[in-house]
């Protein structure tokens, strides 16, 4: 197939560039309008329960969960002592109340406020006044989906924030927040990009050793990110998609196409100094490094791809794009790149910065010299390498998950400011209450809801529970049902009814999702005799949701990952062993890095330095995506360096020799093309949202620490071990592989000299021509 798929694109050479230039022309002009389709949210499971009590919060209650706080302060007022009761506090001036109760009629009116309410509205509830009394709060539900939201976050914050006569305003809350993470990954990422992109330029000249050279994986970039983008564009006409999944496009699309045309170019050049002709060296770069790139990029498609098995959209989305993208670079790498070698021809080597060098013999590079001192000692290199990953990954069994809050914003960001202090300055939390819903209740009778919410209060960490007969303080009836309280039964009849938890911890910590477990556990058992069945909601159950949904989702993601893995290399290398030295070397190489990131983001060495604060919690989703980008990744250039050992055992059969050739000649390709993407992911690290930040240092230590230690020891330390073990299989496997498995050691119909090797920069150090 690829012998064919390389005399065609040979052959037609012109008409492949011209349908590609087309394609990307119309990739450029669909694709740009996915921006505007793209969601904001997506970090929630819609079948959970939390997401169904919200649901049915806005369906039988026209009501929900507030999203946006408006903080008002009385400006100069004088705080009052939380025991003298006698003081009037300054938010109930005459000129503060005229002023914020105009903000509150401005909110009314607004179309898309489905609700308010205010301090001043509500009867003037100490809840909803800080303890000093000069400060209160305007809590409103912004309508809409996530985007919309936080769309009309932005809108409401340019036109009430600040100070308006007596009164400074500013505001806080769910939609504020992500709002504003939004806009700082937005601007970090052209921070990024400012930063990366000339570095990625300049170290392209340097590895491709010419400027025509280094602009060929700019192009393949550029058709594999416009290309994904109309991708992307395509499934938003079927379903949400993350705003977020854009990073992964630019980062793995760049990364793959500076990988994938590193390989074909290399390749390419060792072919035409063996003494093919120009075309048949594209024949059989297609062949050898094409195949390997496909094999490649399935492999990291297939680890992409097991995050379509989780339920939120957000991980979904990461698999819509980083499976786009790798297929796209894969397809232009293998049919757009080798059409234009073959116009380009030895010009490829054209514009060059230095004259070629003389190159070192066969078996005396850097890399082989590394393969054989550890092929020496191999028992002692593996179990000291090991030794050392399996150290760096224990601090991941600490790891305690969380999701985002305003503690991934920077310090001074007013979203994060305003919302801690109204953590901080009210006695209540009230923004943070947790909604519980009877929906098939059968008109319940006073006495059995009071029943039903005396319980629910003496749930340990619960301040207050309001019902619709009253509101509840540690198993006592403290008030007696009012107006604010009518809209806690359904207006049709229904017989639904809720309650409002407010808790005495933060949102999102342990404490709060032991609540969540109380209270679920407490309303299973008095439930069913009073209200009937539950749903408990807020940020609080919804982070015990979404843990659940990961967790019971996360054995099936990883067997796909291993399967499809074992599976493609199996029919690549026709070895049991070699997948499973792949699998296992990569896991314990991402152990370490996510023991790291714990260490790190989780318990907060170095925040002071990396900028960020540590909650004692790590994020729940971001090591799913760096875990499934990881190990493509690296199983990326385990295919490059085994497909390599692999043809050199064909043709010699000698085991040691094998190895220490075939890292040589990978060794400086892998780890320029590591260094390149590192780069990329490492900009992700200058961002000011932590778990951004995460995101971008975590896959930088990845690929570094694949590319140069798991490659440089442990693969040639465990291959030596194995000897000829590493190409075994059983018949009945060996026959499988035998009819429909792929190597590279079909030979092109050509004449061939097979000349020593002019050597000159970084990829041309590693190429030996191969025989036939």
């Amino acid at each position: 197939m690829f012998t064919r798929l390389g005399s065609f694109t040979v052959r037609r050479r012109k008409g492949v560039l011209a349908v590609s230039l087309l394609v990307v022309a119309l990739a450029g002009i669909l694709g740009g309008g996915v921006f505007d389709r793209l969601s904001g949210g997506g970090f929630d499971d819609p079948n959970a329960d939390s997401s169904r009590a919200e649901q049915a919060l806005r369906e039988e209650f026209h009501t929900g969960i507030p999203n946006y706080v408006l903080l008002v302060d009385a400006k100069g007022g004088t705080p009052i002592s939380a025991v003298d009761s006698g003081a009037t506090p300054a938010v109930d001036g005459e000129g503060v109340t005229a002023a914020a109760t105009k903000v509150e009629a401005q909110l009314k009116a607004d179309p898309d406020i489905a609700e308010v309410v205010s301090y001043w509205s509500f009867n003037r509830v100490p809840q909803l006044r800080s303890t000093n009394g000069t400060a209160a709060l305007i809590v409103a539900r912004i309508g809409g989906d996530e985007t919309a939201q936080q769309d009309t976050a932005k809108r409401l914050n340019d036109e009430l924030l600040g100070t308006k006569g007596p009164i400074t305003i500013g505001s806080g809350g769910r939609s504020p927040i992500f709002q504003s993470v939004s806009t700082q990954i937005e601007g970090d990422l052209t921070s990024a990009e400012s930063i990366a992109v000339p570095i990625t330029l300049v170290l392209l000249v340097l590895v491709f050793g010419g400027l025509i050279a280094a602009g060929l994986p700019l192009v393949v970039g550029a058709v594999s990110v416009l290309g994904t983008f109309f991708t992307l564009w395509l499934i938003t006409l079927f379903t949400d998609v993350s705003v977020f999944s854009i990073n992964l496009v630019t980062a793995m699309g760049l990364g793959l196409a500076i990988d994938y045309s590193l390989f074909v170019v290399s390749r390419f050049r060792e072919e035409v100094r063996a003494g093919r002709p120009i075309e048949a060296a594209i024949i059989r770069t297609v062949e050898t490094a094409g195949r390997t790139i496909a094999v490649s990029a399935l492999t990291v498609a297939v680890s992409l791809s097991a995050l379509l098995v989780f339920p939120l959209y957000f991980l979904r989305s990461f698999a819509y794009a980083g499976v786009g993208v790798t297929l796209v670079a894969m397809a232009s790498s293998i049919v757009t790149l080798p059409a234009l070698l073959a116009v380009l021809g030895t010009r490829v080597d054209s514009l060059r910065l230095w004259k070629k060098s003389e190159p070192k013999p066969v078996g005396e590079g850097f890399w082989h010299t590394i393969a054989v001192t550890v092929m020496r000692r191999p028992v002692v290199t593996s179990v000291a390498v090991v030794a050392l990953l399996v150290f760096l990954g224990t601090p991941f069994f600490g790891v305690k998950f969380g999701l985002p809050d305003q503690r991934v914003l920077p310090e001074d960001t007013p979203a994060r400011i305003t919302t801690e202090r109204i953590g901080s300055e009210f006695s209540s939390r009230e923004a943070s209450a947790m909604p519980v819903v009877a929906l098939r209740a059968n008109n319940p009778t006073d006495a059995q809801i009071d029943s039903f919410a005396e319980a629910l209060s003496r749930v340990n960490n619960t301040e207050r529970v309001d019902a619709p007969t009253g509101r509840f303080i540690d198993g006592k009836k403290v008030l007696g049902a009012d107006a604010s309280l009518a809209g806690y039964r359904a207006a049709d009849g229904s017989g639904a009814v809720r309650f409002s938890v407010v808790p005495a911890v933060e949102s999102i910590s342990t404490q709060a999702e032991t609540l969540v477990h109380d209270l679920r556990a407490t309303a299973a058992k008095v439930g069913p005799s009073s209200v009937g069945p539950t749903l408990v909601g807020g940020q609080s159950a919804a982070l015990v949701d979404t843990k659940a949904s990961i967790g019971d989702r996360l054995p099936w993601a990883a067997g796909i990952i291993a399967g499809a893995t074992f599976l493609l290399l199996f029919l690549m290398f026709g070895s049991i062993l070699v997948p499973i030295k792949a699998i296992v070397l990569n896991v314990l190489s991402l152990s370490a890095t996510f023991g790291a990131m714990v260490w790190i983001f989780q318990e907060g060495h170095g925040a002071g330095f990396l900028g960020f604060t540590a909650t004692g919690l790590t994020d729940t989703t971001t090591p799913i995506l760096m875990f499934c980008i990881a190990f493509g990744l690296s199983m990326d250039y385990e295919v490059f360096l085994l497909s390599r050992i692999k043809e050199e055992h064909d043709r010699t059969g000698d085991n040691a020799s094998s190895v220490a050739i075939g890292l040589e000649r990978t060794g400086r390709i892998v780890t320029a093309a590591a260094a390149l993407l590192a780069v990329t992911f490492l900009a992700f690290a200058t961002s000011g949202i932590s778990f951004i930040k995460l995101f971008g240092l975590g896959l930088t230590l990845a690929v570094v620490m694949d590319a140069t230690l798991i490659r440089a020891t442990l693969v040639p330390a465990f291959m030596k071990l194995a000897g000829e073990a590493n190409w075994w299989a059983p018949k009945w496997m060996r026959w499988i592989h035998d009819r429909i498995g792929f190597s590279e050691s079909e030979p092109v119909d050509d004449s061939v000299t097979h000349d020593a090797p002019e050597v000159s920069t970084i990829e041309d150090r590693d190429a030996v021509p191969v025989g036939n």
